[in-house]
């Protein structure tokens, strides 16, 4: 970074002092873009707002930065109003902007009115409709786009592919005019991978002229993910002698999901010197994931050896730690650290950090510090709970003995919550201990109706019978 450009981003003022800036516009447009690469937007916004001249990169490079961050679609929106002569980048930024927010109908009224539409405002609106789950307006969009590029196919594949469409992604790619394209074949081997089918995504692969680190990420994470870990830390070592390419923190995580599957310790403990020498010991992503891999091999003790070193952590790295207690029985432990956790503010709990905070209680038999957990999820952090809350919350007072407690909180799921069948497996499993047939009745009755093909709540409910001597109903 050159000085001029150290001190203007130091101090922004300094722009209507430093009469030595020969060219005060460029300098400051660099400022604020390398403010937005650091995501401090405010910092950008002091430089923008100091500028006494504009020009429409100062103007598209400060949307950009609403663009980049959920929420500020309307900060977005009031400045746009501002630009004096918007350009094509103009449009296309506020549309991923819309589409960053969800709002795909704001996006469609945006992109009917611009004035001139180029290939990659087609191709953010086909990108924003597959993000937000709508691939049947991101397939008529495509079909309507004029004049197709590479960036336009590989949109519509992926599209099809997180859709779960795997039948059309194969069409549009026998129809791609560039089949040998790098990005359009990692997402087809991508796609084959998360269906299953792996010998079809291995043929593709192994086919390749060229691949890039994010082909030999998608098929060592799809062998992870399909139950062949084994064989995703073969492909790995193979990475490791591969000329083209070096693991990056995806290829790691990756890896040390599959040494977590395997309980491989001593091979995660390589992983984590690997990384200490790339050098990517320090990527919060590799870290976090060396968390959960040491948890989940049950070193707790290095897991947390390693927690303790991490300067800036996020709320994965905080649920991997505190889950990897809970798991292990230390439900002390976990609800120190979730204390420990909300006591600085920062990161907020989740719902994935509550699933554990449940658990550990669970552990622990904490029956009110869990009833407290799970009401301050709403109340305290606007967090909705879900299935797996209202699952470990049933366990819990099943375990206590509370089957009254527990019906009561089944009686009061929300309609759109879609109950788990562990809900009440445990409620009909609580019952056969306490000998309570009306909630047995109740719980298998729910059962059959999640899992029709399933035998277990009818074979729960005859011992239940067998055990009070109902004989004419077993």
């Amino acid at each position: 970074m050159s000085r001029r450009l150290f001190i203007l981003i130091r101090n922004p003022a300094s722009i209507t002092k430093q009469n030595g800036f020969l060219n005060l516009i460029h300098f400051s447009n660099k400022a604020i873009i390398t403010h937005i690469r650091n995501g401090d937007l405010d910092s950008a916004r002091k430089v923008f707002d100091a500028m006494p001249e504009k020009t429409t990169i100062s103007w598209n490079s400060m949307l950009a930065g609403f663009s980049k961050q959920p929420g500020k679609l309307h900060d977005a929106l009031h400045l746009f109003a501002k630009i004096p002569q918007p350009d094509v980048v103009s449009y296309n930024t506020l549309l991923s902007c819309y589409m960053l927010n969800s709002d795909t109908r704001g996006a469609g009224e945006l992109f009917r009115v611009m004035p001139v539409k180029d290939a990659a405002s087609w191709n953010t609106m086909i990108s924003g409709f597959s993000r937000n789950g709508m691939a049947n307006c991101a397939r008529k969009m495509f079909a309507e786009m004029p004049q197709k590029n590479a960036v336009s196919w590989n949109a519509i594949v992926s599209c099809c592919i997180q859709a779960g469409d795997l039948c059309s992604a194969e069409e549009y790619f026998s129809q791609a005019p560039d089949k040998v394209d790098l990005v359009l074949q990692t997402a087809m081997i991508a796609g084959y991978m998360g269906a299953g089918e792996i010998e079809r995504a291995l043929e593709m692969f192994d086919a390749m002229p060229v691949r890039n680190s994010v082909t030999w990420n998608a098929v060592i994470a799809g062998f992870v993910e399909n139950g062949r870990s084994e064989d995703g830390l073969k492909l790995f070592r193979r990475m490791l002698y591969a000329v083209e390419v070096r693991p990056n923190p995806s290829s790691l995580s990756s890896v040390l999901l599959g040494c977590s599957n395997l309980s491989a310790l001593e091979l995660g403990k390589q992983v984590h010197q690997l990384a200490c020498k790339l050098p990517l010991g320090s990527d919060l992503t590799v870290c976090t994931s060396l968390v959960s891999m040491y948890c989940k091999c049950g070193d707790l003790d290095d897991a947390c050896k390693l927690f303790d070193r991490i300067p800036l952590r996020d709320v994965v790295t905080w649920n991997a730690m505190i889950s990897g207690y809970a798991q292990h029985g230390y439900g002390q432990k976990a609800i120190k650290l979730f204390d420990k956790m909300s006591g600085l503010g920062k990161p907020k709990p989740n719902h994935i950090t509550f699933v554990a905070v449940l658990t550990a209680c669970n552990h622990a038999g904490l029956l009110e510090l869990a009833t407290q957990y799970f009401e301050s999820m709403k109340h305290d952090y606007g967090l909705e709970p879900q299935s797996d809350h209202y699952s470990c919350m049933v366990d819990i007072f099943c375990r206590a003995g509370s089957l009254v407690k527990a019906m009561e909180l089944i009686e009061k799921m929300p309609v759109n919550v879609k109950p788990h069948p562990a809900v009440y497996g445990t409620l009909l499993g609580a019952c056969r201990v306490h000998r309570n047939l009306e909630f047995a009745e109740f719980a298998a009755k729910k059962l059959v109706e999640l899992e029709p093909r399933s035998a277990g709540a009818y074979v729960q409910l005859a011992n239940i019978y067998a055990s009070m001597k109902r004989w004419t109903d077993v």
